[in-house]
């Protein structure tokens, strides 16, 4: 079994400063092999918050992947944004925005898809797609990690990354298995796999693991548990008002006769 811790949309800058000692603690008493930050790990871009998600990361004693998500960006200095978006990013995370794991059972693949010519719209560039269907191993469950959400369910009032529709049909005939995402700090799993779209790739939209927005509810991240042709997986959430996070609401999904199903 492998075990894949995913987090996203820390918004350090804009996030609650009582739940990180929880949620660091938690971390660790799950013992992942490899956590997943998957973008907006700040508020705005700026050095101050990026040192503050570095503060946070380094405290986790497992291996971390990380990406960029469109808060990462520069918003505050329009010069920077164009000419080195994720120049601060580099600085502070390390110079991959795109890397590959090979955890466990797992192959893990990270893309950008902020677009620094976009304040929230995502971008799923072609070469990415590209890299990721060439690298798919046939022998290990295939995930792909990015910020933007590949496929949105009706009423979500953001538009959907550019080229999603492409990137989700060249991923399903390669042979990708799942998609963790975030950035509409909204859970998703069962409602998108519902739609049949895509019914071999089982697509895990995170809420916001950190945020201070009040309407966001609530702050969760997930754990998987990959098994074979099955994964596990444990959603930990701290309503709010509650500086704590509970005891997890679990699932199972099987893609053992080809298309994924809950069991």
């Amino acid at each position: 079994m492998t075990r894949i811790l995913h987090l996203t949309d820390l918004h350090f800058g804009f996030h609650r400063s009582e739940l990180v000692g929880p949620l660091s603690a938690r971390i660790e008493e799950l013992r992942p092999d490899l956590v997943i930050a998957s973008g907006d790990l700040t508020h705005r871009g700026l050095p101050a918050q990026m040192r503050l998600a570095q503060d946070f990361l380094a405290r986790i004693t497992a291996p971390v992947m990380l990406m960029p998500g469109n808060h990462d960006v520069p918003l505050l200095n329009p010069f920077a944004r164009l000419f080195w978006p994720f120049a601060g990013f580099r600085e502070y995370f390390g110079p991959e925005l795109t890397p590959t794991a090979d955890v466990g059972e797992t192959r893990v693949f990270a893309l950008n898809s902020a677009d620094p010519y976009s304040w929230q719209r995502g971008l799923i560039r072609r070469g990415e797609i590209g890299r990721v269907v060439g690298g798919i191993d046939p022998q290990a469950t295939n995930i792909v990690a990015l910020h933007h959400p590949m496929q949105q369910l009706p009423g979500i009032d953001k538009q959907p990354a550019r080229r999603a529709d492409e990137a989700m049909r060249r991923l399903q005939t390669a042979g990708a298995h799942i998609v963790l995402s975030g950035h509409l700090h909204r859970w998703a799993v069962d409602k998108v796999l519902a739609t049949g779209a895509y019914p071999r790739i089982l697509q895990i939209q995170g809420g916001t693991a950190l945020c201070a927005r009040l309407s966001d509810m609530r702050n969760e991240f997930a754990l998987l548990v990959v098994d074979g042709t099955e994964v596990e997986i444990q959603r930990h959430i701290s309503p709010m008002q509650i500086n704590r996070f509970e005891d997890p609401i679990i699932s199972t999904y099987s893609r053992a006769s080809g298309p994924w199903r809950r069991v």
